[in-house]
Order: structure tokens, then sequence, then C-alpha cells
């Protein structure tokens, strides 16, 4: 079982990733967020991986965190939902808008992925909304405890970041500095202007 890659990324495509580990290059299909997280082609890169096998075929799925990988795979545990469609999943939400939207039952929020039906939806937040608490949720690998206890504000302000094209993981770090500066109350804008700051050092 290959648990994760660490090495060189080099080639990216819409959802996958070549990461060169000593000259070793592994294939791994990616959501569009992890692609995003993954930096520039030449620069080191970590990837947590999980490896599905079947009859025909043999797939390296790689995240940019632990947290998305262990999400993975509580959504391929849902009938009707295989790699291609959690992957979808991972891309229109963060870890943190899943676990929202599965523990609040909100089916329309998951149903904003490709391929991803509300009757599909609605399965997936009922099935998934007992077990959405048990799971850390991270973005670039910062807990998002750490970012905000209840989102909101400041998860406001790392969307908006990435908005302006930050890297997911340079706005959520950036935005968790500056609500470390700021304190839990600060409003979307403090944040934001804080967080720019941080992340363009």
């Amino acid at each position: 079982m290959i648990a994760k890659l660490k090495g060189l990324l080099d080639e990216t495509g819409a959802d996958w990733a070549v990461i060169d580990v000593s000259g070793v290059g592994y294939l791994v299909h990616c959501s569009s967020r992890t692609i995003a997280a993954l930096g520039e082609v030449g620069e080191g890169c970590i990837l947590y991986t999980d490896l599905q096998v079947s009859e025909n075929d043999m797939r390296l799925l790689g995240f940019v965190t632990s947290a998305e990988r262990d999400w993975f795979r509580l959504l391929t545990q849902v009938q009707g939902v295989g790699s291609k469609v959690a992957l979808a999943i991972l891309s229109a939400l963060s870890t943190q808008d899943l676990q929202t939207a599965c523990a609040g039952g909100d089916a329309a929020m998951v149903a904003r992925a490709n391929g991803v039906g509300p009757k599909l939806a609605g399965r997936i937040v009922n099935e998934l909304k007992d077990k959405a608490g048990a799971l850390p949720a991270t973005a670039g690998g910062v807990p998002l405890a750490a970012i905000s206890q209840a989102g909101g504000s400041s998860a406001d302000a790392v969307s908006a970041l990435e908005n302006l094209g930050f890297k997911p993981a340079v706005a959520a770090r950036a935005v968790a500095l500056a609500q470390g500066e700021l304190g839990e109350d600060a409003s979307e804008g403090d944040l934001i202007r804080v967080a720019l700051k941080r992340a363009a050092g």
C-alpha cells in the first residue's frame, strides 16, 4: 500500500499529476484543489495517497492533506460514489465545506459538484451526517479549528484570497495567522486585510 509520496512535481493535468520520486514517476489522480496546492513544476511536494485496485485497473489517488484523503475514503463508501465522483466533490468543496454540508444536511451544497445530482447529494449527506463530526477538516495542512471554530468570516476570508489567485494552502495559512493576530471575533474585512499582508510576505 502506497500511503504517501514525497518528491518533485514533474507534470500536471486537469485531474492528475506526475510525482518524481527518486527517478520514478508516479501518475496520481487528484482533485483540482490538490492540483492547485501542489505548486510549480520542479518544486518539491508531498501527497497523501490511496491505492485503488480493481479487476481491470490500478489507480493511485493523491491528496494534499490526510483529511482530504479521509474524506475521499468516506465518500467512496457511499453507493453510487466512485473515485471520479469523489474527486469531483473534493474539487468543488473544501473539506470544511463538505463537513459543514454533511453535518447540516445541506444536499444542495454537495450537488454543486460535477456529476452529482440532487438524489445522490441527498444520499451522501444522509449517510455521512453522523460521520462528519468524526473527521478533522483541514485546509492546506492547517486544522480548520485553528482557522475558526465555526467557519463564518474566516472561511469567507480564505475563499476571498483563493478568488484573488492565492493557492488554497497559502490562503488558509494566511487567514490562520491573521485570526491568531486579530482574535476569533475578527471581521471578514479585517481578516482579509491582514491575511493579504501575510500571504504576500
